[in-house]
């Protein structure tokens, strides 16, 4: 049985992964949980998985978690803030800590987790793309494991067991294309917070929906597959398909093309990522190729998708650039989401505000400085939205 601590518990990633506990207990325990601010639904995962430890983001809370918990024979320790979220990934003798925080949040405490000696199932794709200059030779000090629990890069992952050494040729990241990949670039202008959310094929939280809206999702999983897999970011390719059942494909230095396919279902990564390398039987529907049907693809539109170049340009960039456009991609969608901004504006924000820090980007940047560019990026798109960004090239 592994023991788990799970961060971000009433998230998408967090209440699948407890689906999963639940339908195998035998297999899985909950000892750390950390949450936001919905005590509405954090408060039922503690009376059913009895976790040992329970974090919650607002200090200011806490009075009232803890009178809703007061019945309970055996109570939780309780944490709060950003110092709980890093307790609870250390904590106890949990084998597998899963982030499933969304945005940078979500670096700290995977680093606190990985000095702790937990494996990582990471379904926080930020902590690679800012982090990975410092995550990288930490996990090799550790000697911890990293497995990824999203579904491109589990796709990934699952091609390349048995892969020999030096086999690997290309990665091919397929990509739904989100929201408007059926538009015409010119109607983005008329684009509204409702619409950006209303993905074709996935049912996931709104900054990640958003992020597949402007394909820059796909551009931040470009720079996690460069860290996590060691390919060089001329052959990592892009390419959309509508129907979100390929979810990534690898090539080989002899052409043969391996691809893992599945019906769009966030549990069958995440199940993969706690059980490697067993396969556990499930009961959950299997993929039937006749009822899929079609399976189609063709190249983004770089005119409809300008994040994907900023994220191949950061990631080529490196140091600490990935870092900037992260935090600037997280800030410009939060405020697009508060309807502060357009949906245009949210590319070009990131773009001038990467272009203000390429003077100052730090090669061999360590946590200190990761963490500043961080602050700095966020800043500068604040600063930017308040007075208006320098206009990119039309769209």
């Amino acid at each position: 049985m592994k023991a788990l601590n799970l961060l971000g518990s009433t998230g998408s990633i967090g209440t699948q992964t407890l689906d999963i506990v639940a339908q195998y207990p035998d297999r899985f325990r909950i000892v750390g949980l950390a949450a936001g601010r919905n005590l509405e639904r954090l408060i039922p995962q503690i009376r059913q998985f009895q976790p040992e430890i329970v974090s919650i983001a607002d200090p200011n809370q806490l009075p009232e978690l803890e009178a809703a918990l007061a019945d309970l024979p055996q109570k939780p320790q309780l944490v709060a803030g950003e110092a709980g979220i890093a307790a609870v990934a250390a904590y106890g003798d949990a084998d597998v800590v899963v982030t499933g925080i969304v945005g940078c949040a979500g670096l700290v405490p995977t680093i606190a987790a990985i000095k702790a000696g937990k494996d990582i199932a990471l379904a926080n794709k930020e902590t690679l793309i800012a982090g990975g200059p410092v995550v990288l030779p930490l996990l090799q000090e550790y000697g911890v494991k990293l497995l990824p629990a999203d579904s491109e890069h589990s796709a990934i992952f699952q091609c390349l067991q048995g892969v020999p050494e030096g086999g690997l040729r290309k990665i091919i990241l397929t990509a739904s294309g989100g929201a408007f990949r059926d538009w015409p670039v010119e109607k983005l202008c008329q684009v509204t917070v409702a619409d950006a959310l209303k993905h074709p094929n996935w049912s996931m939280g709104p900054k990640i929906t958003v992020d597949s809206a402007t394909l820059m999702n796909k551009g931040l999983e470009v720079i996690e597959a460069h860290y996590l897999f060691g390919v060089d970011y001329d052959n990592i390719e892009i390419v959309i398909h509508p129907q979100s059942i390929i979810h990534s494909l690898i090539e080989l230095q002899d052409t043969s093309v391996l691809a893992q396919l599945g019906w769009p279902d966030m549990r069958l990564p995440l199940l993969y990522a706690l059980s490697w390398p067993e396969r556990i039987p499930t009961n959950w529907s299997a993929l039937d190729l006749v009822k899929a049907g079609n399976l189609t693809f063709r190249s983004p539109d770089h005119q409809k998708y300008p994040c994907m170049g900023l994220a191949y340009a950061a990631g080529r960039a490196g140091g600490a650039m990935p870092a900037v456009l992260n935090a600037a991609n997280e800030e410009a969608v939060a405020l697009f989401i508060a309807e502060a901004i357009s949906f245009l504006e949210i590319p070009r924000l990131i773009e001038k505000t990467c272009d203000r820090y390429s003077g100052q980007n730090i090669r061999n940047p360590n946590l200190e400085d990761i963490l500043a560019a961080d602050r700095w990026a966020r800043q500068t798109v604040q600063e930017l939205a308040q007075r208006g960004a320098s206009p990119m090239v039309a769209l």
